[in-house]
């Protein structure tokens, strides 16, 4: 049995690296609009104020830390000329720390109000990555003695000569919203595609992503569109496609406002087959917001995984003001 299990966690480990990192996919997050900068550089400064965001995902919990990912970001409206910025830090860990990503990136936006009920915003992104590879906790099979199961120091596999790589790279979004009732946001990530392998002579890049978010606010106080008050109960169905690579992934939800709390439900779907069922619940109480979402595992691996837990944690704050401040009209989205 011990054995057993010692395959079948290689076998997971070595799954998902050629699911998420083979081609150097980004780290996926269930609560989209709660970690906004990362899911489109115009989301930057769509907010009345300063806001803190941070995010805490940990994906198949059952399999030793197989995938664990911190994010904290910071942004800020400068309504004097129209402008957001932001700055925000990532570390994806993976393997119990064999495989590592940092990233600090920076944001700028600007707001444009093209119509009385149109605002759009254009956003661009530019991030320092760096990778580290710890060779010493991989377990490849020929370490692993077939008899007992025991796990031995040496493998015939050829480490890298250098163990870390770093890389420059830029993207770009932009977000259109038509008052409160619906918004349409598209970005492209990774545009330079950056090169980042530990071997000579490797055309390992991490390839441009391509994101499509859309949203629409229905009150099912009113009976109409839009949230007119705080009190209104609103549903809201959305929907978010992205492409990396060769990897298509189609997301369809909504999400239900009974303030201050929030409910959501998720399908996710990786275009040749099924990958999770995502709930969310939420609380909005005046400049705070805590979010948390379980997902459960549709694809081979089932329960065996753990599916995911994410945690999301912001603030709304005002640490700089205007001497005479102007009004940015946010694009109203989706909390989570």
């Amino acid at each position: 049995m011990r054995i057993v299990k010692r395959i079948l966690f290689v076998l997971v480990i070595l799954c998902g690296m050629m699911l998420r990192y083979a081609i150097a996919q980004d780290p996926g997050f269930s609560q989209f609009y709660a970690n906004p900068l990362f899911l489109n550089p115009a989301l930057t400064g769509n907010t009345d104020c300063g806001r803190i965001n941070l995010n805490y995902r940990n994906q198949w919990p059952s399999i030793s830390n197989a995938f664990i990912t911190y994010n904290a970001s910071y942004d800020q409206n400068l309504a004097n000329i129209n402008s957001g910025i932001g700055l925000s830090f990532m570390n994806d860990m993976m393997g119990d720390g064999a495989y590592n990503r940092m990233a600090v990136s920076g944001f700028y936006s600007y707001k444009l109000q093209v119509a009385s009920e149109i605002d759009l915003s254009f956003g661009v992104k530019a991030a320092y990555y760096q990778e580290k590879l710890s060779w010493e906790k991989l377990i490849f099979s020929d370490q692993i003695d077939p008899s007992t199961g025991n796990i031995s120091n040496i493998s015939s596999e050829t480490p890298p000569v250098n163990n870390q790589v770093t890389a420059v790279d830029f993207g770009a979004g932009i977000l259109v919203g038509y008052q409160n009732v619906a918004f349409l946001g598209i970005s492209a990530d990774h545009l330079t595609e950056p090169s980042i392998s530990f071997y000579e002579n490797s055309a390992n890049v991490i390839p441009m992503k391509l994101t499509l978010h859309a949203g629409l606010t229905v009150n099912a106080s009113s009976g109409g569109l839009g949230k007119q008050h705080e009190s209104d109960i609103t549903i809201q169905p959305n929907i978010l496609y992205q492409q990396q690579g060769k990897f298509h992934q189609v997301n369809l939800g909504f999400y239900t406002d009974v303030y201050p709390f929030i409910f959501g439900a998720w399908y996710r779907h990786n275009i040749e087959n099924a990958d999770a069922a995502i709930l969310l619940v939420g609380i909005s109480w005046q400049n705070f917001r805590f979010g948390y979402n379980y997902d459960f595992t549709l694809s081979d691996l089932g329960a065996k995984s753990g599916g995911a837990h994410e945690i999301s944690i912001a603030w709304n704050i005002c640490i700089y003001k205007e001497p005479k401040r102007r009004v940015i009209r946010t694009i109203k989205s989706p909390m989570f």
